[in-house]
C-alpha cells in the first residue's frame, strides 16, 4: 500500500461504483420495492416514510436505506478522511522543512473538515426526520417539516465541486483549464503550485505507510 498510487481506473472503477449505489438506492421504488410520494411542499418527491404499506414492503426499504445509504456511508466517510489526515499528518512530520509540505497538510485538513461538516449538514437533517416521520407513522405533519431537510438534501451534489474549487488549487487549476480549453488566464501560479503538490503528494506516499 505505500507504493500505491491512483490511477485513471480506480477513478473509473470509483465513478462506476457511485453509480451502483446510486441505482440500489433510486430503482428499487420503481420495481415495486417501496414508492415515491410528494414530500414537503409537493414540489419533489422522495420515499415514502409515512406509510407501512406492507404490501410494498415499505418498513424495510426504509431501514435499508437508512442502514447502506446513510449509516455505512457516514461511517466510511470518518474512517477514512481519518486515515487520510493521519496519513498526511505522518508525511508533513517527515518532511518538517518542507513549506509546501506544511502547506499541503494544511489545506487538505481544512478541505476534509469543511467536507465531512457539508455532508453531515446535508443528510443528518433529513435521515433524522425521515427516521423520526417513520417512527411515528400516522402523526400529522406541516409541509415545511419535511421541505427544509430535503432542500439541503438534494442541494448536496453542489457542495462537493465547489469545495474542490475553492479549497483545492490543484483542482482548479485543472478546472480553469479544462473549461478555457488548455490555456490558464489567470497565469502560471496555479499550475507551479499544483505540479509540485503533486511531486510532493508522490514522495509522500512512496515514503509513508499507512498507519
Amino acid at each position: 500500500m505505500s507504493n500505491f498510487r491512483f490511477e485513471e481506473k480506480h477513478a473509473i472503477a470509483g465513478l462506476a461504483f457511485s453509480w451502483v449505489m446510486a441505482l440500489t438506492c433510486a430503482a428499487p421504488p420503481l420495481f415495486g420495492w417501496s414508492r415515491y410520494i410528494p414530500e414537503g411542499m409537493q414540489c419533489s418527491c422522495g420515499i415514502d416514510y409515512y406509510t407501512p404499506k406492507p404490501e410494498i414492503n415499505n418498513t424495510s426499504f426504509v431501514i435499508y436505506m437508512f442502514v447502506l445509504h446513510f449509516c455505512i456511508p457516514l461511517f466510511i466517510i470518518f474512517f477514512c478522511y481519518s486515515r487520510l489526515l493521519c496519513t498526511v499528518r505522518a508525511a508533513a512530520a517527515q518532511q518538517q522543512e518542507s513549506e509546501t509540505t506544511q502547506r499541503a497538510e494544511k489545506e487538505v485538513t481544512r478541505m476534509v473538515i469543511v467536507m465531512v461538516i457539508s455532508f453531515l449538514v446535508c443528510w443528518v437533517p433529513y435521515a433524522t426526520v425521515a427516521w423520526y416521520i417513520f417512527a411515528n407513522q400516522g402523526t400529522e405533519f406541516g409541509p415545511v417539516f419535511m421541505t427544509a431537510p430535503a432542500f439541503f438534501a438534494k442541494s448536496a451534489a453542489l457542495y462537493n465541486p465547489v469545495i474542490y474549487i475553492l479549497l483545492n488549487r490543484q483542482f482548479r487549476n485543472c478546472m480553469i483549464t479544462t473549461v478555457c480549453c488548455g490555456k490558464n488566464p489567470f497565469g502560471d501560479d496555479e499550475a507551479t503550485t499544483a505540479v509540485s503538490r503533486t511531486q510532493t503528494s508522490s514522495v509522500s506516499s512512496s515514503q509513508v505507510a499507512p498507519a
